[in-house]
C-alpha cells in the first residue's frame, strides 16, 4: 500500500529534480522515493563510513610515499656534504677569490640542470628504487600537480 503525501520545494530544488528525472527517464516520485529511502536507510551512515575510510587509506599511502621520498632526499643529500667535507682540501687565501667565482658558475649550471630535470619528471628517489636490489614496495609514480 502506498501513501499519497504532497510536499512544497524550492523552485531550485524542484527544477534539479524535474531534470534528473528526465534524464533517467523515470518518474519524479520514484526519484524522490529513492532518495528518501537511501537517506533513511541505517547502511547509508557505514556505506558514507566505507568511502572515507577508502580514501583516509589511500591518502596515508600517498604520505607514506612522501615521507619515503624526503627521506630518501635528506639522506642523499647529507651523504653528499659528509663526503664533500671530508674529502675536500681547503684552499689557500690566494685562491679564494677564483673558487668563489668558479663556485657561483658551478652553482649556476646546477640550478639550470635542476630545472631541467623536474621539467622532465625524472626523480632521484625513482632511480635509486630502481637501482637498489632487494625487496621493493610496489611503486607507481603518481602524476604531480602543476
Amino acid at each position: 500500500m502506498r501513501t499519497k503525501h504532497t510536499i512544497r520545494l524550492p523552485a531550485d530544488l524542484a527544477g534539479k529534480l524535474a531534470d534528473y528525472a528526465a534524464r533517467k527517464r523515470v518518474s519524479q516520485a520514484l526519484v524522490v522515493e529513492a532518495a528518501l529511502a537511501s537517506y533513511l536507510s541505517p547502511d547509508g551512515t557505514d556505506r558514507l563510513e566505507a568511502a572515507l575510510v577508502r580514501r583516509l587509506d589511500r591518502m596515508t599511502r600517498q604520505i607514506e610515499r612522501l615521507e619515503r621520498h624526503v627521506t630518501i632526499s635528506s639522506e642523499a643529500l647529507a651523504l653528499f656534504v659528509r663526503f664533500w667535507l671530508t674529502s675536500t682540501p681547503p684552499l689557500p687565501d690566494t685562491a679564494q677569490a677564483v673558487a668563489q667565482a668558479k663556485g657561483r658558475e658551478r652553482y649556476n649550471g646546477f640550478v639550470e640542470a635542476l630545472g631541467r630535470r623536474l621539467a622532465r619528471g625524472r626523480m632521484l628517489a625513482d632511480e635509486i628504487i630502481s637501482d637498489v636490489p632487494g625487496d621493493q614496495p610496489e611503486h607507481k609514480p603518481e602524476a604531480t600537480p602543476s
